[in-house]
């Protein structure tokens, strides 16, 4: 029971201080309008294009698109700077040189972001029912909930893959970068799924994001949770893979790091 105790200690002490240090350097002002201001301008962008390209048709399938995508900001950004943080600031050396467990400090600088990454989806949603008109007067709400977060978790899992590149290669923006816009038409935000390739649909199935959006759509439109059910296992089910596939990848590094001593070092 003590270790346990301890591992959680250093889960929740971990958590809250990278993502502490992850945003000391920014004003309140300027956090809240990346949370506010930033999901209103990508909705009213996507919206506004998809609506006059359909003749000011299914406006609801972009604003609930691209307020769950929304959540790739803290799942994508967020969690990779948490992770690959240590090496910028010069702390991967005393990280690597304690004995704690590893599986709780790599996975601990998610949880903030999975609880960022939905309060970032809601205000996106409350931006689209105030400003565009979007309808949940069907919606199941708690499902609705269930759905933000189990979407952010998966999406945080693909940051835990993305974190850990960033401690190998000097370039991890810019494939940040690729990756968030690319969830914008990969992950059904605002291409229809069936529209796309065979090679294009291939890779959306393999993506977080995906399943997510096709669940809260169908909520929108008066599914039930047991409806969306089968979506949502699969979303945790991809955001568990990419995470243990960045757990993997995060201990490679440490083993060739101190092997070769290049700790702060591509």
């Amino acid at each position: 029971m003590n270790t346990i105790s301890k591992n959680l200690q250093l889960f929740w002490q971990g958590t809250l201080l990278s993502y502490k240090a992850l945003f000391a350097w920014l004003r309140p002002v300027t956090y809240m309008a990346s949370k506010v201001l930033m999901p209103l301008a990508q909705m009213f962008f996507f919206a506004f294009l998809g609506s006059f390209a359909s003749d000011g048709k299914n406006v609801d399938f972009y604003v609930i698109g691209n307020a769950i995508q929304i959540t790739a900001v803290s799942g994508i950004f967020g969690v990779t700077m948490s992770v690959g943080g240590d090496r910028d600031a010069g702390t991967l050396p005393y990280l690597f040189g304690t004995p704690s467990n590893r599986f709780m400090i790599f996975f601990g600088r998610a949880f903030m972001h999975i609880i960022d990454g939905a309060i970032g989806v809601v205000i996106a949603l409350t931006w689209g029912v105030l400003l565009m008109g979007l309808d949940l007067s069907q919606t199941n709400l708690p499902a609705l909930g269930v759905t933000i977060l189990i979407t952010t978790f998966s999406t945080c899992g693909l940051g835990l893959l993305m974190g850990c590149l960033s401690l190998i290669t000097a370039n991890v923006m810019f494939v940040n970068n690729f990756v968030y816009f690319s969830l914008l038409v990969f992950s059904g935000a605002n291409v229809p799924i069936a529209s796309l390739p065979a090679w294009m649909q291939a890779v959306s199935n393999a993506l977080p994001l995906t399943r997510g959006i096709a669940s809260a759509r169908a909520l929108a439109a008066g599914a039930t949770l047991g409806d969306v059910t089968p979506l949502l296992v699969s979303e945790i089910g991809i955001g568990l893979l990419y995470g243990f596939l960045g757990y993997v990848l995060f201990a490679w590094f440490e083993i060739q790091a101190k092997r070769r001593g290049t700790l702060e070092t591509v």
